[in-house]
């Protein structure tokens, strides 16, 4: 059985924790800026409290303030403002890949995934997990205490992305399973035919959800470091081919920038946040600097 300690090395819990440090209020008003606007079905409440009316449950009332007020007033529902979050992970064989990067392409999507959980969690919104390949294998519910957390980290521990793909397929299985609007934060490498996922993550936004799109692809991928007679192997199927690397760079790394550009548009076009990253940017800053931009943007 794998251990969750994998993914909280020290080098990693110190990145999370300086990331928490400097992020703090940068994730209060990224939070709320998910509570309002995206949610119109959400209720959005600035008081704390609100009165008792008759056949309130007596459960939430806050004695506290009785005490203090001789007046009866109920704790705000948590479910009245709170985001209820999926980090959704792709397990595909191709996210096992890395050149020269410490973290493969699935192991720097946990160390993303388990901050965004971790940030979430802190702010008490419930967050759960699924993970797929041609499906969706893997579902933990949300929730929202701390040792969820260590929940999530240890399902994802004992992941392998071995499989083939199907991310669209998984995306409208995860758009049916859902109910209530959410915030969906998907993490994958999207080496399959850009179209049908599109469909899919349009269909999630039809439903009302929030989309983070994390699109992280190894450093190679994006920068093509290769020269002279290079084989390649597509880890998904059997074929290699063996091709000259200054002679086909330029085309490709065109290639990756209309592939990019592809779910740049197209997400600007569906309102959903498209992040792309690449292996040799630190997860915390990475993460850290999409947070800047989406806090300027609200």
């Amino acid at each position: 059985m794998a251990s969750a300690e994998k993914y909280l090395r020290p080098e990693v819990i110190r990145q999370v924790a300086r990331l928490d440090l400097r992020a703090r209020f940068i994730v209060e008003g990224f939070l709320a800026g998910l509570h309002a606007s995206p949610f119109q079905g959400f209720s959005v409440e600035f008081s704390e409290h609100r009165k008792y009316v008759p056949g309130d449950d007596l459960k939430d009332l806050d004695w506290n303030v009785f005490a203090k007020t001789d007046k009866y007033y109920l704790k705000k529902f948590q479910a009245e403002t709170n985001v209820t979050g999926y980090l959704a992970m792709d397990l595909s064989a191709s996210m096992g890949y890395t050149y020269r990067q410490e973290l493969t392409k699935f192991d720097y999507c946990i160390c993303l995934a388990a901050a965004l959980g971790y940030l979430m969690i802190r702010q008490q919104d419930p967050v759960g997990l699924v993970a797929f390949d041609t499906s969706i294998k893997v579902s933990l519910p949300p929730r929202s205490k701390r040792l969820h957390l260590g929940s999530i980290l240890s399902v994802l521990a004992n992941l392998k992305p071995t499989g083939a793909t199907d991310a669209a397929a998984a995306l409208h299985q995860l758009a049916a399973m859902v109910h209530g609007k959410s915030l969906v934060m998907l993490f994958s490498d999207l080496l399959t035919d850009p179209d049908p996922v599109l469909g899919a993550l349009h269909h999630l936004r039809h439903r009302g959800h929030e989309i983070i799109l994390f699109h992280v692809l190894d450093e190679a991928e994006v920068h093509f470091p290769f020269t002279g007679l290079v084989e390649f192997e597509d880890v998904e199927t059997p074929d290699r081919m063996t091709l000259d690397a200054q002679g086909m760079r330029k085309d490709y790394l065109q290639a990756v920038e209309e592939f990019r550009e592809k779910y740049r548009v197209e997400c600007a076009r569906g309102q959903i946040d498209y992040v792309p990253i690449d292996t040799s940017v630190s997860f915390d800053k990475a993460l850290m600097e999409y947070l800047l931009q989406r806090q300027r943007r609200f």
